[in-house]
């Protein structure tokens, strides 16, 4: 299963080699953004062996999950894994590739510590290419853009704005505001709240002592996901 998942992620290479090759032939490649990010969390699903079925595993025809043993792997050192709003299910590291627009600090290490979100590409995009986000499509009001233009972080102009960001996936959710983030696994689950600073694998839960901020930030997220119908459906009755 893992040497399908290597040469999954060799075929990505090279693409990505054939697409930087094809900017170099046109003179394009300097002032291209080019955003590389992986999917959100390594996979547990398909229980503790994974699956494995297929005459030819790894073709179009086959049905290949690494499972949890694997998923703990590629999570390591996070906790949890896809499908759960925990660090191991929602954190993903994003390479920008920009030569004539990104900045960098003389003082800086090369890395952007600021927390973003992939609802953030799009109104990079859309900055960049100085084009108009849309109000309507086909006579139907959408709503606007969550995100904000990375444009600030990539050109050290010290001006992205301080936010909170929220998550929800089929009754799991998570909340962020600065350092501090409230998470619940589950529709039932109880809130845990961490300091991703000190403790960026959530080890620490600190909700029983700060039960008021627990509250505030709850409330917080609900507030959010009423307003983008991201409510989770009643659990079943037992």
């Amino acid at each position: 299963m893992m040497a399908i998942y290597a040469a999954m992620i060799d075929e990505i290479d090279q693409s990505i080699g054939l697409l930087v090759a094809g900017l170099e032939q046109r003179g394009q490649l300097e002032n291209t953004l080019i955003l590389f990010l992986s999917d959100n969390g390594g996979n547990a699903e398909a229980g503790i062996k994974g699956r494995y079925d297929g005459d030819t595993p790894g073709d179009p025809h086959s049905n290949v999950f690494v499972g949890k043993c694997w998923a703990h792997l590629n999570n390591t050192p996070f906790r949890k894994y896809k499908h759960y709003n925990h660090e191991g299910g929602t954190a993903s590291p994003l390479i920008a590739h920009w030569p004539n627009g990104i900045k960098v600090s003389p003082n800086h290490d090369g890395w952007i510590r600021t927390p973003t979100h992939v609802i953030d590409l799009m109104a990079t995009c859309v900055d960049l290419a100085q084009a108009r986000y849309p109000t309507e499509v086909d006579n139907h009001l959408i709503h606007p853009m969550a995100g904000e233009s990375l444009r600030p972080l990539l050109q050290n102009l010290n001006s992205f704005p301080n936010r909170t960001l929220f998550w929800e996936h089929e009754g799991n959710a998570a909340v962020r505001s600065g350092n501090r983030k409230l998470v619940r696994e589950g529709l039932r689950g109880k809130w845990e709240l961490f300091d991703l600073q000190e403790d960026r694998t959530e080890q620490n839960n600190l909700a029983n002592a700060n039960a008021q901020e627990v509250k505030e930030m709850a409330e917080r997220w609900m507030a959010w996901a009423r307003s983008v119908n991201a409510m989770p459906k009643p659990a079943k009755k037992k």
